[in-house]
């Protein structure tokens, strides 16, 4: 089932057909680039009508058995709860009843308090008198959430409690917005309304990696086969941009083996707290001085953006075939262990354009997306190979959003692929494009920024 977000429609299409026959159910447009080539992979490709959408469960269960389907997945984080319903009702293999703990941000943080699991002291929320006694009970700085967002969407500082309202009317618009462009919840009735507050713990990258520009937390991607989970590798991350949208994906992270396997410990730990079954998996974790964690959020599926591309680059995995050949109930040999950087083929990461420079800064200047100038004039490392994502991604001429912190992910411009020859050279050239973007990239005119 296609809804926007996660990995390129394109890329989980064609693993998906590779094993098995797809029908496609498109709750968002296809793209534009990817149109085409669904229609030759796809034995169907359906468009529900509006009125059929009430009920999202019962559309995938219908559409599910009129096609007699074997096994029934997403890869978007606001199809999962509902995939993961239909496919109880179904009786198949996915990501069990458990899943909205991997998806709504209360419930995740309460199971994982439950656990005893380290993670920032929050509150949920949902009114605004809710988060002003939040804020009088937590100490600030603190950060608001929206419960069932994603891309770092609606996110808010709150540095002192004077700032709640005017925090709590910006998440609340932007939440409406993103409802608007088809970045929501696509089956829980009002999830726009739930938010949860948490106080910012301070990361601290210098303790955990050997060279500077790394940012202060990672990924584990994995998966749950039969309820037990597979870690895979480690992503790192460039530093984010305020409040906390991420900029860049680096696979594999650099850590020292020991780091990695205590954070792989937690990841875990965290994944089999929430109970889940059959799935992918995504978990952030934020990293502190003196080897203290703190979880950020767990996904039931697979990491989004070029997550999944850059893990069979780098190892050989193709992970969305494999889950495909598990849900059929087919054998996969997962990995014994989460695979290191000493096993990685080369290294791949992925960069989110956005309109600020590398200190987080707004370009001064309104820029026009142009990928032929950013790969004709921004010197790379030798063997170093960079690539934009056309269905992620502005066509060439349209001008770059202005960067809003509360919308996130969505004023990005474009989603570029890089591929070199170590994790390092990745993280060098991207902050060399980070730099010269603004400069390479040709100015808007008063007339296209009105527009």
């Amino acid at each position: 089932m296609h809804a926007k977000g996660g990995p390129p429609l394109g890329h989980v299409l064609s693993r998906t057909a590779a094993k098995a026959e797809v029908h496609l159910l498109a709750l968002s447009a296809l793209p534009p680039a990817v149109a085409g080539s669904a229609q030759r992979l796809c034995a169907s490709v359906v468009t529900p009508a509006d009125a059929h959408r009430s009920d999202l469960v019962s559309l995938i269960v219908a559409r599910a058995e009129a096609v007699g389907a074997d096994a029934v997945l997403t890869f978007s984080e606001y199809a999962v709860v509902a995939v993961a319903e239909a496919c109880e009702a179904l009786g198949l293999a996915g990501a069990g009843s458990a899943s909205a703990l991997a998806r709504d941000k209360r419930l995740m943080r309460r199971t994982w308090q439950r656990h005893g699991l380290p993670q920032p002291e929050f509150r949920p929320v949902g009114t605004e008198a809710d988060l002003h006694a939040a804020a009088r009970s937590l100490p600030c700085p603190l950060l608001l959430k929206a419960a069932w967002s994603a891309g770092s969407t609606a996110h808010q500082i709150i540095r002192s409690p004077h700032e709640v309202s005017a925090a709590w009317a910006r998440s609340c618009d932007v939440m409406a917005e993103s409802a608007r462009l088809g970045y929501a919840e696509l089956h829980v009735a009002e999830a726009d309304a739930d938010y949860v507050v948490e106080q910012i713990v301070t990361g601290t990258a210098s303790d955990w990696f050997d060279e500077p520009g790394w940012g202060d937390y990672v990924s584990v991607e994995g998966v749950v086969a039969n309820g037990t989970f597979h870690p895979v590798c480690l992503s790192g991350r460039m530093p984010t941009v305020e409040p906390f949208t991420e900029r860049a994906s680096i696979t594999p992270a650099l850590l020292a083996r020991d780091a990695q396997d205590r954070i792989v410990d937690l990841a875990r730990r965290a994944v089999d707290a929430l109970g889940l079954r059959d799935c992918g998996t995504h978990t952030e974790i934020k990293l502190g001085a003196d080897g203290s964690m703190w979880l950020i959020e767990t996904a039931a599926r697979f990491g989004g953006a070029m997550t999944v591309p850059q893990i069979e680059e780098v190892f050989g995995l193709d992970l969305v075939g494999m889950l495909v050949d598990h849900l059929l109930g087919h054998p996969v040999a997962w990995p014994e262990q989460v695979l290191t950087p000493a096993q990685a083929r080369g290294a791949a990461g992925s960069l989110v354009v956005l309109a600020v420079d590398g200190r987080g800064r707004a370009w001064p200047v309104r820029k026009v997306w142009d990928f032929r100038a950013v790969s004709a004039d921004i010197a790379l490392s030798r063997g170093s190979r960079l690539s934009v994502v056309g269905e992620s991604s502005l066509a060439d001429g349209n001008v770059v959003p202005a960067y809003d912190p509360a919308a996130g992910a969505n004023t990005m411009a474009a989603l570029c692929l890089l591929s070199a020859a170590d994790a390092r050279t990745v993280l060098r050239d991207f902050e060399t494009l980070v730099d010269a973007l603004p400069r390479v990239l040709p100015a808007a005119q008063p007339e296209e920024v009105s527009a």
